[in-house]
């Protein structure tokens, strides 16, 4: 793990664990900059662990610990972006397969930190997806033309090997990583273990 400072909390309202997905960048960037209003913010081109997290001033040492902790046991994957989904008309995203790993990182972060439901616990088994864009900014129209455009261009192939505790607020340029952590390395398997 790479810890990054407390300091990187000044001004922030909101938290999140998310896994960046640096190799989606390149595809995904110029539509994310029209479609998806956290591009400004700036948070990266991600799929979201547990969102909200604790609050900004409740974030400590021991907080960051528990995290390493959790993820400790979810060793590093690889996975592939090779579909475009929506939800509902109003966002559209790429599909990661496989979703599980997605789906333990949320379940051990989860079971550490029970005040902490994905999405306030309107979505309490949530769907791994990479945000393209979504009503927030975007027209339909516009979002439909990105998601042809996308298509050509999958699959995308990640390493999945580190994930961020996140902390901002609805302002672009006030998201800063607090704390960065390395998942596992492992030669065979992609999921394993409890928290």
């Amino acid at each position: 793990m790479v810890e990054v400072g407390m300091n990187r909390l000044a001004g922030a309202t909101k938290s999140a664990i998310v896994v960046p997905v640096s190799e989606a960048e390149v595809v995904v960037g110029p539509h994310r900059r029209v479609l998806d209003h956290t591009a400004a913010w700036p948070v990266p081109a991600h799929v979201t662990v547990l969102h909200p997290f604790v609050a900004p001033e409740g974030i400590t040492g021991n907080v960051i610990d528990d995290v390493r902790a959790c993820l400790a046991v979810i060793p590093a994957f690889t996975c592939a972006f090779s579909n475009v989904a929506w939800f509902g008309q109003d966002v559209v995203w790429l599909a990661p397969d496989p979703d599980t790993p997605f789906r333990k990182l949320t379940e051990v972060v989860w079971r550490q930190f029970p005040a902490c439901p994905p999405y306030r616990g309107a979505h309490p088994n949530p769907t791994p997806h990479l945000t393209v864009g979504s009503t927030h900014l975007a027209g339909l129209a516009d979002m439909r033309r990105a998601a042809i455009e996308l298509e050509a261009q999958l699959p995308i192939h990640a390493l999945i090997g580190r994930v961020h505790l996140i902390a901002g607020a609805d302002a672009p340029g006030s998201w800063r990583t607090v704390a960065e952590f390395a998942l596992p390395p492992t030669p065979s398997t992609n999921v394993a273990g409890d928290c």
